[in-house]
């Protein structure tokens, strides 16, 4: 009896584990739709920009740093092999590889910085805050890094303030808006799907 009792306790955890594998792939699936979508969202500002790091964000918040960061790598391998998942429905190795590729690059390593965060001191509101702000000024440094250089190749030398003033500095408000918005919208979201996600 104890043997068939333990048979059956191990099918049901084989059967668990099959379920949140596929639950796990369904909702990495999702927030890569999610980023796509927001991706092709422009908003018409003086320098327009999209909606990606608010769903980069999003998928973090929701998911935790395991899946978000799964879901950011799987969005990228989409756009790398053609899918037009980026800004302006763009794809290919030329966008992920040109000269502002790196931002997008960049987006895992806010996503890996953010699951260390979230693994040392637990999803707090306060670690949360930090981690995303982190998680910005990570995926600027590469980007801005990277950006210099493919720029340096192509088109000569170019300076890090000149970097700065155009590839950062007219976005660093609206992402800490979209920031604040992925946060408060993944918070408030993550308590009714507990159970799911």
């Amino acid at each position: 009896m104890n043997r068939e009792m333990r048979v059956e306790t191990d099918n049901m955890q084989t059967r668990e584990e099959r379920r949140g594998k596929t639950y796990d792939m369904a909702y990495i699936g999702l927030f890569v739709g999610l980023m796509a979508v927001c991706s092709w969202i422009s908003v018409p500002t003086a320098i327009p920009f999209t909606l990606q790091t608010f769903a980069v964000f999003l998928a973090v918040t929701i998911l935790g740093g395991k899946r978000g960061t799964l879901a950011i790598v799987v969005y990228l391998l989409l756009g790398m092999v053609g899918v037009p998942v980026f800004a302006g429905f763009s794809a290919g190795p030329g966008v992920l590889f040109g000269t502002t590729g790196g931002y997008l690059i960049g987006f895992i390593f806010s996503g890996l910085l953010m699951w260390l965060m979230e693994r040392i001191a637990d999803r707090k509101l306060w670690v949360q805050m930090l981690s995303m702000f982190l998680g910005m000024v990570t995926y600027y440094i590469v980007g801005t890094v990277w950006f210099m250089v493919v720029y340096g190749n192509t088109n000569g030398p170019v300076s890090l303030l000149t970097a700065l003033g155009w590839c950062v500095f007219p976005f660093v408000v609206p992402d800490l808006v979209k920031a604040a918005f992925a946060l408060s919208f993944g918070n408030a979201l993550r308590k009714p799907l507990a159970r799911l996600v």
